[in-house]
């Protein structure tokens, strides 16, 4: 398991490359990281240490230049069931700042997932519900499977969305729509999540699919991936949108992947940007 610093963190400046864990599986295949909740026994819910490690091995992901898309999914049955509230402290004989402390950890995952520049899909393949809801909202994209469900139900247990869910749902799918879910706690069905656009599609093996997708998104050049994952920001202004637009775009044109791209469009054939994927 990776260690802890005093503040929480995982140290920025230790070996990512060669931990181990204990609550989370870390493999790349063919250029995609697919992170793995593997807590099965509880349907992935988490701990502190499971959250440590979440954070470190999408740190890790977004820093191996051999990965071009991760995947996140849960093992067994679950996705993530939220907290795992037996192994949890009783937060009555704790000061706020303890809680606040923990609490920060979680959103500092959600935060990772929604401002990693290496895209992200979330393979639901099992019940998402709580804070596990949000580490699926955080994602770029998210498959479902057939027997899911997503359910931002902190109201039921008398909670607030304090990991991201307020501010990531509406943002996704629309206030109005965002606060039926928020307010009842109701379940978002596989059927609901694809017709309200929250996942690109529901299938029987949401790995499956979402590796299908990492890997099409692989394909793509990697520059004008990572710069588009940037660009797509709606508290931005339109200023600030083509400020950035401008920029990002000569990054791409001077790219090599680009001039291949165009190169084999116009000579209708597949790109070959000359790649090695390591496994």
């Amino acid at each position: 398991m990776a260690d802890d610093t005093a503040d929480g963190e995982i140290d920025e400046g230790s070996d990512v490359g060669a931990r181990d864990y204990d609550d989370v599986r870390y493999a790349v295949s063919e250029g995609v990281a697919t992170v793995t909740i593997d807590r099965p026994d509880v349907y992935n819910a988490f701990t502190r240490t499971t959250v440590l490690e979440l954070n470190d091995a999408v740190r890790r992901a977004e820093r191996d230049d051999g990965v071009y898309a991760m995947v996140l999914t849960g093992a067994g049955d679950g996705f993530c069931a939220g907290a795992d509230t037996t192994e949890m402290p009783d937060w009555d004989d704790q000061y706020p700042e303890e809680y606040g402390a923990f609490l920060w950890l979680i959103q500092q995952l959600v935060w990772r997932l929604r401002t990693a520049a290496t895209p992200s899909v979330a393979a639901v393949n099992g019940p998402a519900i709580g804070a596990g809801c949000d580490f699926a909202l955080a994602c770029d994209l998210r498959t479902i499977a057939d027997d899911a469900v997503m359910r931002e139900g902190f109201v039921n247990v008398g909670l607030v969305p304090g990991d991201g869910g307020g501010w990531l749902l509406p943002r996704l799918i629309g206030e109005s729509k965002a606060r039926e879910y928020l307010l009842t706690g109701r379940d978002i069905t596989p059927e609901d999540a694809v017709d309200i656009g929250l996942a690109v599609e529901r299938a029987e093996d949401a790995l499956a699919a979402a590796t299908a997708l990492a890997e099409e998104i692989r394909d793509k050049p990697r520059t004008a991936v990572q710069h588009t994952n940037r660009l797509i920001d709606p508290q931005q202004s339109f200023d600030e949108y083509c400020r950035k637009a401008t920029e990002y775009q000569w990054d791409c044109v001077v790219d090599p992947e680009h001039e291949e791209a165009v190169a084999a469009f116009n000579e209708k054939r597949e790109p070959d940007y000359g790649r090695s994927y390591d496994e």
